[in-house]
């Protein structure tokens, strides 16, 4: 199949990438520079230009573009960059495939368990209601940006991902050299909840989302059973066999990262009913199997 990806450079595109070309997929990916390879497309998210080329034969479209939420502290002109750069992106993609005349079949565009807000103990899936706040308003902006597409007739599927363990980038890239030098802790109080998913299973799960004709609008990329900070630190305890008797009070997290402390020290208990219901099989279920598998 051809595939065309935005965001193929992040942290979860280059892993897709690589992951459909080993099975022999034929993969474009858009950058947003003139294009320099045979397997690259020119896009201009701001402009909303996308190389129509690059869409043509396309049997699927993974749209995965946009700012790191965690890069940066979030100033003002940073929460624009964070907004722009999912809404504006995926209004381009959408739009792009809608005014095709042979669109892709299917378009998989990235979201956020950031959708729900804090949920505190609460378990909630997919038919939960849009949370309060600066994340959760950009999740319904970006999602209702690709409404061109499903307009088209073309099967829309949100990709609401939760934490990816990952030892190369995102916010477990952070957390393991912290870890590993012995001076990791809990967050906060630890009672929170994270919604984590493997690097393996948050792959799989794309590429389920591209086959699995019957998946439609949001659905939540974690693992079945998220765990609290106070479990995660234990985990990464146990697999990195280091202590982790440090922990990060509340106040000071609110000093160094700001407005996105609130998120971090937030709980989200997302269960991923659709996937599970739709057949996937989880490999790394578990949180210390997910941590291993991160570190191999």
């Amino acid at each position: 199949m051809r595939i065309a990806v935005t965001g193929a450079s992040g942290l979860i595109g280059k892993v897709l990438v690589r992951s459909l070309q080993v099975d022999g997929h034929e993969v474009v990916r858009f950058v947003r520079r003139p294009a320099a390879a045979p397997d690259e497309a020119t896009w201009d998210p701001r402009r909303g230009y996308v190389d129509p080329a690059g869409l043509v034969g396309c049997g699927a479209v993974v749209h995965l573009a946009g700012a790191g939420v965690g890069d940066h502290r979030w100033t003002a002109a940073y929460k624009r960059e964070i907004r722009d750069s999912r809404v504006l992106g995926t209004a381009a993609i959408a739009r792009a495939v809608a005014d095709m005349a042979e669109p892709p079949p299917v378009l998989v565009s990235g979201s956020a368990v950031g959708y729900y807000g804090d949920t505190g103990d609460r378990v909630v899936d997919e038919d939960a209601p849009a949370g309060e706040g600066f994340l959760p308003s950009v999740c319904v902006e970006w999602e209702a940006a690709a409404a061109p597409a499903g307009d088209a007739g073309i099967r829309t599927v949100f990709a609401r991902t939760g934490l990816v363990v990952a030892a190369d980038g995102g916010a477990w890239g952070r957390l393991f050299p912290v870890f590993r030098a012995g001076v990791g802790g809990r967050l906060g109080n630890g009672r929170q909840y994270w919604s984590h998913i493997s690097m393996h299973d948050e792959v799989a799960a794309l590429r389920h989302l591209i086959t699995a004709s019957g998946l439609s609008g949001p659905v939540n990329l974690t693992a079945p059973e998220p765990r609290t900070n106070r479990e995660v630190t234990a985990a990464m305890g146990r697999v990195l066999h280091r202590p982790t008797v440090c922990a990060v009070p509340a106040p000071v997290m609110r000093v160094v990262l700001g407005e996105f402390a609130e998120d971090v020290l937030g709980s989200q208990r997302v269960r991923p009913t659709k996937l599970l219901e739709s057949g996937f099989v989880f490999r790394h279920p578990g949180i210390d199997e997910s941590i291993r598998a991160a570190l191999a």
